[in-house]
């Protein structure tokens, strides 16, 4: 069986689903094409889904062409939604990106296409809603060709632009200097053979040329048509079984897949979203999977095979019975992808329930929605009993919002949203505190040195110890409470980069009276290394001292040209940093950075201050020192940074 896992992605709004719809309907498998404002489509299932007509969940649907098999996702286009789509990237064999041919290449367009090409998935461009008025064609490919790739190759003739009789006629043989030209600029010797003999290059040949290049995601077909009337969507799907790349299918091999998605049944139990990269997984089977989890799976499903017993490489299925499996978990090895290829989020909220006695039910709601979307980072104050939830924006607020109500039948409520910042480390500092000498009340020694570490490399532990100077738990048990405890710095957000060293270790053996048992006061446990290190690291931490960074967005606005001096005034009062614009007679360009808690405020000034003309995209570029007052996060631990109120809450524990 020939396999294909495709993507389609776009803006929102582009007509993505509308897509979906058409494809499915001309593949046979619905008898008419659902409508998004009708709330009526195939993918999106969601109430929400279909009352605000966005796609909020990355679905999953199969259909053929011809003798291929073809699991299509579909995935969100608004920003809010980006984890969603970040995750279905990691399956996917090739991609069809929507564009408006009335709107144009718009911001989330561009963050799409940089991901797809960073991470070379083969790509086709469709150009949707022909029939739609104002819509363009040579306009749009300019605007593509500047702003997503110079390497894209027209696959014929849009009539009728702006009517519903809007048509689009593939080129033939005789059409085809444009892509000789394209397909030269990566194949020297397709080059080298035009110089000699411009005519032993045959139209079939160059067809051949173009479909390695796609599948090798350097050149990009482009398709216009209109998801509604149908017009183009026979070339884009000629094109799908023709420039993109089958799924690789190493049945023997050993087996190898990744998780993209979880969501729970109808009865509670979970249920892992598998795309298969090699080898075969049956019912009954023990997977190992993630950090080391292993499981027996129970039951599956296979996208466009039904009473499947087994998913096989190439495919995508639903697996049940492994409990304690999450996104981004690799099958068949002790492997956690959790890393992404987008930005984290940069906002974060306080949570609540209106009615009081929700708040057991919230808790358990809120880990299964983080549970379906990981980028939720859920995290517990319990000193003050509140949970906050990090966000990409408003929109996804009220979808936990309405799906709490929905699902779980809890209603909440939200505080105002605040800027996730976080800490680096500026010095070096260290510490050590002996077992049974000064203030130390636990059975334990630890000894910490923290250095800086470049931004990304994580937080490092090593030994300047012998690994068997102490029982490897307790060694254990100091890593994983420096982890932990960097989740607060000295003002209280985490610090992501980090090396930390144990310096000095040291214990009470077991121990115990004369002829008793063990005597727990009298021997170390990992509860002393566990209660020591926050405050050893803590004192490091405050000699090696820390600022506080702010995310920063690198921003693209496009505005008339005379309102230039009031968007410059406005960015200004926001903190922006922008670059010398690049200004033309009617539309000018304005490029920089500007603190992501202005983004918001600047979308909102905006429409008066350019007639409701400008185009602004921004995306998270880096973290930056803040200035001005230092923004101080609430502590949800029990404060290491305060000796003697530590102390009492832990020895009160214990």
């Amino acid at each position: 069986m020939k396999l294909l896992n495709l993507g389609i992605l776009a803006h929102v709004d582009a007509g993505k689903t509308s897509l979906t719809e058409r494809l499915l309907y001309a593949a046979g498998v619905i008898d008419e094409v659902g409508s998004v404002d009708d709330g009526s489509t195939q993918t999106d299932s969601l109430a929400l889904e279909r009352q605000r007509g966005i796609t909020i969940k990355s679905a999953v649907v199969s259909f053929t062409i011809g003798d291929v098999t073809v699991n299509l996702i579909d995935t969100p286009g608004h920003p809010d939604f980006i984890a969603e789509v970040e995750r279905a990237l990691s399956v996917l064999d090739g991609a069809v990106l929507v564009i408006s041919a009335v709107e144009g290449v718009q911001a989330q367009t561009r963050v799409l296409m940089r991901t797809l090409q960073r991470l070379r998935i083969p790509t086709l461009i469709f150009v949707n809603k022909a029939d739609r008025a104002g819509a363009q064609y040579d306009g749009v490919l300019t605007s593509i060709a500047g702003k997503l790739s110079p390497a894209i190759v027209p696959m014929g003739l849009a009539g009728g632009l702006g009517s519903r009789s809007a048509t689009f006629t593939p080129y033939g043989p005789d059409h085809h200097p444009h892509l000789l030209e394209v397909l030269t600029e990566h194949d020297d010797e397709l080059l080298a053979t035009f110089v000699e003999n411009e005519k032993a290059i045959s139209y079939d040949d160059l067809r051949r040329k173009l479909a390695v290049q796609t599948k090798q995601a350097v050149v990009h077909p482009v398709y216009f048509g209109s998801a509604i009337t149908g017009a183009g969507t026979d070339a884009l799907t000629e094109g799908i079984r023709e420039f993109l790349p089958l799924a690789a299918q190493d049945l023997d091999a050993a087996v190898d897949g990744a998780v993209f998605k979880v969501e729970r049944g109808p009865a509670g139990e979970k249920v892992a979203y598998a795309r298969m990269f090699a080898g075969t997984a049956h019912v009954r089977d023990r997977l190992r999977f993630g950090d080391g989890g292993e499981a027996k799976l129970t039951a599956l499903e296979v996208f466009g095979e039904p009473a499947a017993t087994e998913v096989r490489a190439g495919q995508i299925g639903k697996l049940w019975g492994l409990a304690d499996i999450q996104i981004g978990d690799r099958i068949g090895s002790s492997r956690h992808e959790g890393g992404g290829f987008f930005a984290p989020p940069t906002l974060e909220t306080v949570i609540s329930p209106v009615r009081r006695s929700d708040k057991g039910n919230l808790q358990v709601a809120l880990t299964q929605l983080a549970e379906q979307d990981p980028l939720i980072d859920l995290r517990q104050d319990d000193l003050r009993q509140e949970t906050y939830v990090s966000l990409y924006g408003e929109v996804q607020k009220e979808v936990i919002q309405t799906t709490l109500v929905t699902e779980f039948g809890i209603e909440v409520e939200f505080r105002e949203t605040t800027t996730i910042c976080i800490e680096r480390i500026d010095g070096v500092g260290q510490a050590v505190e002996f077992n049974k000498k000064d203030e130390n009340p636990f059975l334990a020694t630890v000894g910490l040195r923290i250095e800086p570490a470049p931004a990304g490399a994580g937080v490092g532990f090593e030994l300047e110890v012998e690994l068997g100077s102490m029982p490897y738990a307790f060694i254990k048990a100091v890593e994983e409470t420096v982890r932990e405890t960097l989740g607060q710095g000295i003002h209280g957000w985490a610090i992501p980069d980090a090396r930390v060293v144990m310096t000095h270790s040291g214990y009470s053996a077991r121990q115990s009276h004369a002829h008793a048992v063990f005597d727990k006061s009298m021997s170390s446990t990992a509860g002393d290394f566990r209660f020591l290190t926050p405050l050893v690291l803590m004192t490091a931490l405050k000699q090696a001292g820390t600022t506080v960074h702010e995310p920063m967005h690198r921003f693209r606005l496009e505005v008339p040209t005379d309102t230039t001096r009031a968007v410059l005034a406005a960015l200004a009062r926001l903190r922006a940093i922008p670059q010398v614009p690049a200004l033309a007679a009617e539309t000018s360009t304005l490029e920089g950075e500007i603190p992501a808690a202005a983004v918001y405020r600047l979308e909102q000034q905006l429409p008066a201050l350019t007639r409701g003309e400008a185009v602004l995209e921004s995306t998270f570029n880096r973290y930056h020192p803040v200035t001005g007052p230092i923004p101080n996060r609430p502590r949800t631990d029990h404060d290491p940074l305060n000796r003697r109120d530590y102390l009492l809450h832990v020895q009160r524990r214990v």
